[in-house]
C-alpha cells in the first residue's frame, strides 16, 4: 500500500485533536491575567489552522459545491430478515439476481479505491449487513486498508449478540442499531417479524464489549411510536446509548404522507417539557445528526431532521447499493453502475472518472419533503434508476469524454469494449455527444416517471431515440367532417362500440420557455415551492389518466402505460416535455397524450410564475399515433 497523502495524515490528526494537542497547529498558553481559552475554542481554532493549511481533497470526492466526500455506506445485501413498514412493502420487493450483485471482491476493489482518494469512513448497510455469510471477513479485509479510520455496521440486531465478539475482533468499530419501540407487540406489528428479545440482547452485548456510544435509531411515526420518546431518552440516564430519532421519510412502498411524520421541533418540545434542562451539544462537522443531553445522563438524544431541516450542506456521503449502483444521495434517483464498468474491465482511472463525474453532478440540496414523497425512488430495503439520457450512445466512448469535471491529470484510456454502450439507458454520466447536443438543444439528462414500474415500451414510439424529428409512416387519410358533430350539428360523442380493440399508442410533445432566472432555480431545484420537474412529471401522469374528465367528448380509456418525460434546455432556458400513451380499444389515446404534455406544462408554469410572469408554453402537438384505422402519424 502506497504511503498516505499529506492530506490524508492531516485529517486524522484533525478528527484526532478532540484528544490530543499534537495537531501541528501552534498551541499558545494564555499570558498572565488573561482568561484560559474554552476546549471548544481551542479546538475550533486548530481545526481552523489545520483547514487552512492542508493539502487539497481529492477531486473525484469533491462536489461542485465543494463538499468533500469522506464517508461511503456499501450495502452488502437487498435481503432482510424483518419487514419494517417504513422500509419495504409488506409483500418483500424482486430481489435483483445474485448473479447481478457485487461479489466480495468488488466490494473491496471499491472499498480500496474509494479509501485511497480519502474516505476514512465507511459503514455496511443491506438489507440486513448481517445475515451475509461473508460479513466478518469483509470488516477483516476492510480493517486492513491504510487510512481506513472507522468501520461501522447498521443492523437491525437480530443476528448481533452472536455475531459481534467475531466483527469486535475483525475490527468493527461503530454500532447502530434500529429499534422504534419498547413494546415487544408493537415491534412485532411494525417490522412484522418477532425478534424484540434478540435486538435487546444485541444492544446490551455491544455495550458489554465497550462500545460507547451505541446508536439506537428509531423512526418517529405520528400513531404509532411517538408516545414513546419519554422512555428512549430515560435509556439514556444509565445505559451509554445515543438514542437517535428519525423523521419518518418517503421510500418507495412505505405508504409516506405528511401527517405521519413528527417534526423535530415538536419531538423537542416534548422532551423539554419533561427535561428543560435538555442541552444542545456542538455540532460535528458532516454530522448529520441535531445532539442533546441531559446532564448526569451517561448517554445522549439526536435527531436526524432530513425532512424539516436537511443537512445537505455539510453533507460528505456516497452510497453504494448492493447491486453495485453509486447514489449520490439518499433522496435522489439517479445512480451510476460501478458493477458493470468493473466487470467491463475498466481501469482504476476510468472509475474514478465515472465517479468523480457523479459526484461533481450532486446537487446543492435535495427537494423539499413533498416532492420527494412523489419521486420515483428505491425502496429502502434496495436504496431504480429512473435517470436516462436522451441520445444513442457513441459506438466506442472513451474516457477523456466522461471528465465533466475538467479534473486535471486523468490520462487518455484505451476505449471501452461494446459492453459499456449498454450502460447508456442505465443512466451512466456520459457526455452528450456534441451532435445530439446541437440537435436537442442540451446534453442535461432527462427524468421520467411511469405509471407502472416496468418502462419497457414500445421501442418503435416510446424509446429514448424517438424523440428524434420523425417522418410520416404513410398517408394518414382526413375526414371532410368533423366526427363529434351529429346530423343535427349537435356536439355528439363518437360511436366507438363496432370497432376493432386494437394496440394504440401515441407521442405528444411541449416546451415551456421560463427565462434564465426561472430556468436556474428549477435546474438547481430551488424554488421554493419545491421540485417542479417532478410535480410536473406526476401532474402529466395524473392529467393523461383524467383525460376523458376535462375533455367533454373524449371516451374514457383504460391506458397501461403512462411516461412524462422532462429535459432541460439551457440553450433556450427551457424545458422540454414529452408524454407518451398506451392503450389497447377501439379508440386512440393522442388525447391522452397531448392532455399529459399540456397539464405538465401548465404545472411547471404554476411552480414558476411567483419568479417570472414572462413564461411562455410553446409548440404543444401530436408526435405521432399508431394503431388506429387510419394508419400510423408521425410528424416531419
Amino acid at each position: 500500500m502506497a504511503a498516505q497523502p499529506v492530506s490524508r495524515m492531516l485529517r486524522w490528526v484533525l478528527r484526532s485533536s478532540v484528544r490530543s494537542c499534537s495537531s501541528g497547529a501552534p498551541v499558545t498558553q494564555p499570558r498572565p491575567g488573561e482568561p484560559s481559552r474554552s476546549a471548544a475554542e481551542e479546538l475550533s481554532r486548530r481545526r481552523r489552522f489545520l483547514r487552512e493549511h492542508a493539502a487539497p481533497f481529492s477531486a473525484f470526492l469533491t462536489d461542485g459545491f465543494g463538499r468533500h466526500h469522506s464517508y461511503l455506506r456499501i450495502s452488502l445485501t437487498e435481503k432482510c430478515n424483518l419487514r419494517c413498514q417504513y422500509c419495504m412493502p409488506e409483500e418483500g420487493v424482486p430481489l435483483t439476481p445474485k448473479a447481478d450483485l457485487l461479489t466480495t471482491q468488488e466490494i473491496l476493489t471499491l472499498a480500496r479505491l474509494f479509501v485511497k482518494e480519502g474516505v476514512d469512513k465507511i459503514r455496511l448497510t443491506g438489507g440486513e449487513p448481517l445475515i451475509r455469510p461473508d460479513v466478518v471477513d469483509i470488516v477483516a479485509q476492510l480493517h486492513r486498508l491504510e487510512g481506513l479510520r472507522t468501520i461501522g455496521v447498521t443492523t437491525n440486531g437480530i443476528n448481533l449478540a452472536r455475531l459481534l465478539p467475531q466483527l469486535q475482533k475483525a475490527g468493527l468499530s461503530a454500532i447502530n442499531i434500529s429499534l422504534d419501540t419498547l413494546v415487544p407487540a408493537k415491534f412485532e406489528f411494525i417490522v412484522r417479524r418477532k425478534g424484540f428479545h434478540k435486538v435487546m440482547e444485541g444492544i446490551h452485548k455491544a455495550i458489554e464489549l465497550g462500545y460507547s456510544p451505541v446508536k439506537v435509531n428509531c423512526v418517529v411515526m405520528r400513531g404509532l411510536n411517538e408516545d414513546e420518546l419519554l422512555d428512549f431518552v430515560a435509556l439514556t440516564e444509565g445505559l451509554p446509548l445515543d438514542v437517535r430519532f428519525i423523521e419518518y421519510m418517503p421510500f418507495d412502498g412505505n405508504k409516506w404522507n405528511f401527517k405521519k411524520m413528527v417534526s423535530y421541533k415538536e419531538m423537542l418540545d416534548t422532551l423539554r417539557q419533561r427535561w428543560p434542562e435538555l442541552e444542545k451539544l456542538p455540532e460535528e462537522e458532516s454530522s448529520t445528526a441535531k445532539a442533546f443531553k441531559i446532564p448526569g445522563f451517561r448517554g445522549q438524544v439526536s435527531f436526524i431532521t432530513s425532512m424539516s431541516e436537511h443537512f445537505c450542506g455539510t453533507c460528505n456521503r456516497l452510497r453504494i447499493t448492493a447491486d453495485g449502483n453509486l447514489k449520490v444521495c439518499l433522496f435522489g434517483n439517479s445512480e451510476v453502475s460501478l458493477r458493470d464498468h468493473l466487470r467491463a474491465g475498466a481501469s482504476e482511472e476510468e472509475l474514478l472518472g465515472i465517479i468523480g463525474a457523479a459526484v461533481g453532478r450532486k446537487k446543492r440540496q435535495h427537494a423539499g419533503m413533498f416532492s420527494i414523497s412523489q419521486m420515483k425512488n428505491r425502496p429502502m430495503i434496495l436504496i431504480e434508476l429512473v435517470l436516462m439520457f436522451q441520445d444513442p450512445p457513441p459506438a466506442i466512448p472513451s474516457i477523456s469524454s466522461w471528465n465533466l469535471l475538467g479534473i486535471q491529470g486523468l490520462r487518455h484510456a484505451v476505449s471501452l469494449s461494446n459492453q459499456m454502450v449498454t450502460l447508456w439507458k442505465g443512466g451512466q454520466v456520459l457526455r452528450t455527444p456534441p451532435l445530439a447536443q446541437r440537435q436537442l438543444g442540451s446534453g442535461c439528462p432527462r427524468r421520467h416517471y411511469s405509471s407502472r414500474p416496468d418502462s419497457d415500451t414500445n421501442p418503435k414510439c416510446l424509446s429514448p431515440t424517438s424523440r428524434v424529428p420523425a417522418t410520416c409512416s404513410g398517408s394518414l387519410p382526413t375526414s371532410d367532417q368533423l366526427t363529434h358533430l351529429d346530423a343535427e350539428g349537435r356536439a355528439a360523442m363518437v360511436d366507438v362500440g363496432s370497432k376493432p380493440d386494437t394496440e394504440r399508442v401515441a407521442v405528444a410533445s411541449a416546451m415551456v420557455l421560463l427565462g434564465p432566472v426561472a430556468f436556474k432555480l428549477v435546474q438547481e431545484n430551488q424554488l421554493k415551492k419545491g421540485d417542479a420537474l417532478g410535480v410536473a412529471q406526476l401532474a402529466g401522469v395524473q392529467a393523461a389518466k383524467l383525460t376523458s374528465q376535462l375533455i367533454p367528448l373524449c371516451h374514457h380509456v383504460a391506458l397501461s402505460h403512462v411516461q412524462v418525460q422532462l429535459e432541460l434546455d439551457r440553450a433556450r432556458h427551457a424545458v422540454l416535455i414529452q408524454a407518451s400513451c398506451r392503450a389497447r380499444g377501439p379508440t386512440g389515446v393522442e388525447m391522452e397524450a397531448l392532455t399529459a404534455a399540456a397539464v405538465a406544462a401548465l404545472t411547471l408554469y404554476d411552480m414558476c410564475k411567483a419568479v417570472s410572469r414572462d413564461i411562455v408554453l410553446a409548440e404543444i402537438k401530436l408526435i405521432s399515433k399508431s394503431g388506429g384505422q387510419r394508419g400510423d402519424f408521425r410528424r416531419t
